[in-house]
C-alpha cells in the first residue's frame, strides 16, 4: 500500500514556475497556491507534502553548509524525531545536501529522504537537529519505495507533491501520480531559463507513462486564473 498521491502546482500560461517572473503582475494572485494548498488538505481530511532537493535547500537555514565531521557511525536504518505528526514535510535530499538548523517547517516536523551514501556526519547533523529520515535506496531513490514506507512506518494516507518541476517529473515517470491539480495563471513567463510544472533534465526520455488523464473538475478563480483537476491512471510511455 502506498499514500493517494496528488501532485499541486501554480504556473504561467507556458507552464514555468517561478512566479517573480510572471507578467503581467496584476495578474498574479497573492498566497494562490498555500489557499489551495490547504483546500485540498481539508478536502483529503489531512496531507504530507513533498518537495524536491532545490527546495529543499531553500527551506534550509543552514545556507551553504555543510554538517561537521563526526566519529560516530550509523546504520542504514529509517530514523524518526517524531513518529505521530499530523502531517510532515518531506524533501527529497538523496545525496544530503541541506543543512537544515530547523526540525519543522510551519509546524510540519521535516523529514529527508536519502541515499545510503550519504555520510554519517550528515546523518549526526540530521539528528542533532530533530530531523527525521528515511532510505530510498544504496545510491538512487526508489519512489515506489519510498512510499510504500511512508504508508507502513508513518500512516501516511495523502502525499502532495509540490515541486519542484524535477520531482514533479520524477513522480510521473514513476507512475505514481494519482491526481494533478494544475492552477494556471493568466500570466506568461515568455523565456527558457525557468523550470516547468515537470522536468525530466536534458534528456529526452519520451513520452510520459501515462494511460489515461481524466479531467474531474475547473474553476475559473480572479484575474482570469483557471484551476484544473484531473484523475491519472499509470500505464506504458
Amino acid at each position: 500500500m502506498r499514500p493517494y498521491i496528488l501532485c499541486h502546482m501554480v504556473s504561467s500560461v507556458d507552464g514555468r514556475i517561478w512566479g517573480s517572473r510572471w507578467r503581467p503582475k496584476a495578474n498574479v494572485v497573492p498566497n494562490l497556491f498555500e489557499t489551495l494548498h490547504d483546500k485540498l488538505v481539508e478536502e483529503r481530511g489531512g496531507a504530507s507534502w513533498l518537495c524536491g532537493r532545490v527546495t529543499a535547500q531553500e527551506f534550509a537555514r543552514g545556507k551553504g553548509k555543510s554538517y561537521p565531521p563526526t566519529t560516530e557511525t550509523f546504520p542504514r536504518q529509517n530514523w524518526f524525531a517524531t513518529s505521530d505528526a499530523k502531517a510532515w514535510g518531506v524533501f527529497l535530499d538523496p545525496h544530503g545536501k541541506a543543512c537544515w538548523e530547523r526540525a519543522d517547517i510551519g509546524g510540519d516536523p521535516i523529514l529527508v529522504i536519502l541515499t545510503e551514501q550519504v555520510p554519517d556526519s550528515h546523518l549526526a547533523g540530521l539528528r542533532r537537529d530533530g530531523v527525521s529520515y528515511i532510505f530510498g535506496g544504496k545510491t538512487e531513490v526508489d519512489l515506489a519505495r519510498v512510499c510504500e514506507a511512508l504508508a507502513a512506518e508513518l500512516g501516511i494516507r495523502t502525499l502532495m507533491i509540490e515541486g519542484g518541476g524535477g520531482a514533479n517529473g520524477a513522480f510521473l515517470r514513476a507512475g505514481l501520480l494519482d491526481e494533478l491539480s494544475l492552477v494556471i495563471t493568466a500570466a506568461l513567463d515568455g523565456s527558457s531559463g525557468a523550470p516547468t510544472v515537470f522536468n525530466s533534465g536534458d534528456t529526452d526520455l519520451g513520452p510520459a507513462p501515462l494511460a489515461r488523464m481524466e479531467l474531474t473538475s475547473h474553476e475559473v478563480l480572479e484575474h482570469g486564473a483557471l484551476w484544473l483537476r484531473y484523475r491519472l491512471e499509470a500505464g506504458k510511455g
